[in-house]
């Protein structure tokens, strides 16, 4: 199958514009994580995300044309929510306090709802990355960019390389977990706290 580009992503059919009609989309949205929570990639189907959410076939093709659809707008969500959590965590004035909130918010966003993440995990992998999506991930990696330059850190001789470094340790690390299946977020936090810390001593 030939690769999709960003622009070739099924794409919602017209954004809510009315808060019932947002109302809706949330709904239709959210019942698609449930499903695919509850049943896996078997049980979903735009039939059963209707249902669920208590909306006519025909309302649901309104706003999402097909299955990829419901998927992007789903992964849109869920990193939203990290670059929420993210940025309310470059609030904080210290650099070492600053990282510690912005891993623990990756590390609630992969284990809050784990096997959520770890299904949309493996669809970002297959599906091209729309521009709102791309956007959104960039935001995250601005937000550690800005954090690394804060002067309790070590200098980096390549910032741009100890970024992206840092981003990889910290998904690596924590989709690994999850796919563990593991719990514990405060163990996981400090595991990637101090691969974080090793790496930027090494590396200044």
């Amino acid at each position: 199958m030939t690769a999709q580009t960003a622009d070739q992503r099924a794409r919602p059919r017209k954004q809510p514009r009315q808060a019932r009609a947002r109302h809706t989309v949330d709904a239709i949205v959210e019942a698609s994580a449930r499903i695919l929570e509850e049943q896996g990639h078997g049980g979903f189907n735009t039939n059963a995300v209707a249902d669920l959410a208590g909306v006519s076939i025909g309302t649901l093709y309104q706003y999402f044309p097909d299955k990829d659809a419901l998927l992007g707008a789903l992964i849109a969500r869920e990193t939203g929510r990290l670059v929420e959590d993210a940025e309310a965590a470059c609030l904080v004035a210290g650099g070492h306090e600053a990282l510690d909130a912005v891993i623990h918010a990756a590390v609630r966003h992969q284990l809050r709802r784990p096997r959520l993440a770890r299904l949309l995990d493996f669809e970002e992998a297959r599906l091209p990355l729309d521009a709102g999506t791309q956007l959104v991930r960039s935001m995250f990696t601005t937000i550690v960019a800005e954090i690394l330059t804060r002067p309790d850190f070590p200098q980096q001789p390549d910032m741009a390389a100890a970024t992206g470094d840092v981003a990889a340790i910290m998904r690596g690390m924590i989709d690994a977990a999850g796919e563990r299946g593991e719990r514990n977020q405060e163990a996981l936090a400090a595991r990637v706290r101090r691969a974080v810390l090793g790496y930027l001593s090494m590396s200044a």
